[in-house]
Order: structure tokens, then sequence, then C-alpha cells
């Protein structure tokens, strides 16, 4: 289950990790409609699916979590929940609870296995409202000491930038997120990512510069990422990704003006590093699924 701040998605894996139902509703405001609104999602598999129960379930929700409970998932109307127990008591199933984009970082890690099997490390560039990422070393999802690790949106790149929700001025979430975009270049009649991209391809001077420097931040994340944690791919996610290869080819062009300029970065091959998804729908539902079962984290 992917609980996000406007949709609930939920799937039914089977054992051979095949995706068997889907259900989407709108997700519920606050702490007991958002319990509400999972359990809802699960009956409509088991009905979907001719089951009673399901053995075990994954959550995948935005805000700090530790030991299943939620912290300040501010798009949900929740400041804390403990929604591993209250969730498990509700379904009679163990409930694994782990932060949305950590959640998604599993799923895609499992969607680049190709003949040779997933990638050792990986790191799933979310570029949604915001901007993180999970990271996956040595097949295994790295959370850090309290949860936070991957939070690089609040990493500040420009000291005279805008001002952050975080505090802090010129973080990267004001440079390249889908909010950031919306605010650069709004468009009430389509996602603004699209529209920007759009104007930028008619020829429209001011949509390229704001379309360039939306390239540049991801690209400044994607370089924050390898220098931090050198790992095989980078697939980029969220939002924004919808854009597709308009999106990973600007991101690899950025990242090839950087390196013309630094012998060191050149050496590292960024831009062949960076992915797109062929499924980037299903990376949250599958990668709370696959945890299902697994204990809800304190960290690491």
């Amino acid at each position: 289950m992917d609980i996000g701040g406007t949709t609930t998605a939920a799937a039914l894996l089977g054992d051979d990790g095949s995706l068997v139902a889907r259900v989407a509703l709108p997700s519920g405001h606050g702490p007991a409609a958002v319990v509400e609104v999972a359990v809802a999602a699960v009956a409509g598999l088991c009905a979907g699916a001719g089951l009673e129960a399901v053995p075990a379930v994954g959550v995948g929700v935005p805000g700090t979590v530790e030991h299943g409970r939620v912290h300040n998932a501010v798009n949900l109307g929740v400041a804390e929940l403990d929604l591993a127990s209250r969730l498990g008591e509700r379904l009679g199933a163990p409930v694994h609870v782990e932060n949305d984009v950590n959640a998604a970082a599993v799923g895609a890690h499992h969607l680049l296995a190709g003949s040779g099997g997933p990638p050792g490390s990986m790191a799933y560039l979310n570029i949604g409202t915001g901007v993180a990422c999970g990271v996956v070393l040595d097949g295994l999802l790295w959370r850090g000491a309290s949860g936070s690790a991957g939070e690089i949106g609040h990493v500040p790149v420009d000291p005279a930038g805008e001002r952050c929700p975080c505090g802090q001025r010129g973080c990267l979430e004001t440079l390249c997120s889908g909010a950031a975009i919306g605010r650069l270049w709004p468009a009430p009649d389509q996602p603004p990512p699209a529209a920007l991209f759009a104007a930028a391809a008619a020829g429209d001077p001011t949509a390229r510069s704001v379309r360039d420097r939306v390239l540049r931040g991801v690209a400044d994340a994607v370089r924050l990422v390898h220098l931090s944690f050198d790992v095989e791919v980078v697939a980029l996610g969220g939002g924004v990704s919808r854009l597709g290869v308009r999106l990973l080819t600007g991101v690899r062009a950025a990242l090839e003006t950087m390196a013309a300029a630094s012998p060191f970065l050149a050496s590292l091959g960024l831009p062949a590093r960076v992915t797109l998804l062929d499924r980037p729908q299903d990376a949250g539902v599958l990668g709370a699924a696959l945890l299902a079962g697994t204990p809800c984290p304190a960290g690491r």
C-alpha cells in the first residue's frame, strides 16, 4: 500500500511477485481516516481476489517512520500515528510501515533486475512535491541512524536562493521539485512540468531558462547522491519523472556539462548511471509489499 496525500494505492502480490489485484481510494485526512481508508483498501483487494484475509501488509507513507510509528506526515494531517499497531489490530496481520520513498526504492531495485539480477547498489530519486531519495546498498535498504537518510531535498545549494519550508534557504527542493516548478511556471490547466517543457520546446526563452534551471537542479541531486553513496544506478521517479525521456535526456546533458568542466566528475560517468523505470507507477506498492512481514525499522 502506498498512502499519498491524495490517493491511497494498494496492490495484492502473488507468491511469485506478480500483481494480482489493485485498488485506489482517496486518502483519508487525520489519523483515524488514514487507518479507515487503509482497511478499506485491503478489504477491496481481498474482495477482488476472493480472499478472506492477507498474510501480511506493507505500507509506504510520507513522514518519518520509527518502529511502525509515523511522525509529521503533514499532507495526511498526521502529527503522530502508530500505524503498524493500529492497522495490524484491524486486519489481524503483521504490518510493516516504511517511509514512502524508501519503500519505492525497494520496489525500484526489484524493477531494475535484468538478466544479471538487480544492481548491488542504487538510489531512487523521487522528484515530486519535494525531493528525496531512497538508497539500497548491497541489496539492503539504508535508512540511516534516525531514518532520515536520503532527505537530500533539504541540502542547501544556493545561499541566495528561495526560502525553503524547512527553514533553510536555497535547498534543492526550491530548484527542481514539483512545487518549485509550479511556483516558477504556474499552469492551471495542466501539470506545470509538462506545460513548462512544452513551452520550452516551442521556443519560449523564459520557459527555456526555467527548464534549464530545473534540469540543473535534478542533475545536482544526482551528483550529490553519487558522491555520497557511489551507487551503480540512480532511478528517477516521482511526479516530475512523468516527463519521461525529456527529463532523462536533459539531466544527462546537464551532467555532461558538469563533467566537461571537471576531470574528476568526467571519470565517474554519471550520465550513464541515470535511468528511468519501466513501471514507475508500481515502485511504491511493489516495494511496500516486498517489505511486508519484516520487522518495522528503527533506523539503519
